[in-house]
């Protein structure tokens, strides 16, 4: 058992009244944070962008399939890898489930990797995904929106998140993030907003669900518990004394 604190009932009421007036701070600190985010200004798209996809070559402003809006992640799936990044397909496991929201709100959602097309659609079908998702591969999608990288721009040193990190002699050349776009009643597509690292985490709704569990996220470091769906044992481990026995 944890060495934690154990109280009555009565303490522990007061415990967490007060932790709600936090809980609310940070809610109405989103809710600001969100408004601030919508008031941001936006960048006109003027560089066409082609990608491929199961239904042939596309343009970004084809992306949008009749909507308004567009969200792409930027999924780290490059050009011959054997799987996609962990933490990528951990935050796209929940995506499936929104997408008939996304939808009938006026959002389109798309993955977008530098990885082939038939690269993409091996790792999709083991993991039995169905959300859009297209290859960027030739194009400088992910290099103008700050997630993929030459071994040469990682050497010199590179912009991610918008701060600059030093070069080194190797390194990821291919980072997350999530990019928002606009297309307005004459096609003219928009930049809105971008958004990287953690920036996104929020999409991540098992982390949310962990942050409320009594061990929390219960890591060594940032999602070392975490394989793909995929990849876990089939029963999982015993973790408490009582695990598995028959009352």
């Amino acid at each position: 058992m944890p060495d934690h604190a154990v109280v009555s009932p009565e303490a522990w009421l007061q415990a967490r009244k007060a932790f709600l007036q936090r809980e609310k701070e940070l809610t109405h600190l989103r809710d600001a944070i969100n408004r601030e985010r919508l008031a941001l200004p936006w960048v006109r798209v003027e560089k066409e962008y082609v990608f491929d996809t199961e239904q042939g070559p596309r343009t970004l402003a084809s992306l949008f399939d009749g909507r308004s809006q567009l969200i792409v992640y930027h999924f780290m799936l490059g050009p011959g890898w054997e799987a996609g990044c962990r933490g990528c397909s951990f935050l796209v496991d929940h995506v499936d489930g929104a997408l008939p929201h996304l939808n009938h709100h006026d959002v389109t959602f798309t993955a977008v990797s530098r990885a082939s097309l038939p690269e993409i659609q091996a790792y999709k079908q083991r993991m039995e995904w169905k959300f859009p998702w297209v290859s960027s591969f030739g194009s400088d999608f992910n290099f103008d929106f700050h997630v993929s990288f030459t071994q040469q721009q990682i050497a010199e040193g590179i912009t991610y998140n918008y701060e600059k990190h030093p070069g080194r002699d190797s390194g990821e050349t291919e980072l997350p993030g999530m990019s928002a776009f606009f297309r307005d009643a004459d096609g003219t597509v928009y930049h809105t907003f971008s958004s990287y690292a953690r920036g996104i985490e929020d999409w991540i709704g098992t982390l949310m669900i962990f942050d409320r569990a009594p061990l929390g996220r219960n890591e060594s470091r940032t999602m070392s518990f975490l394989k793909r769906h995929d990849e876990y044992e089939t029963k999982p481990k015993a973790a408490a004394c009582c695990h598995g026995e028959q009352l």
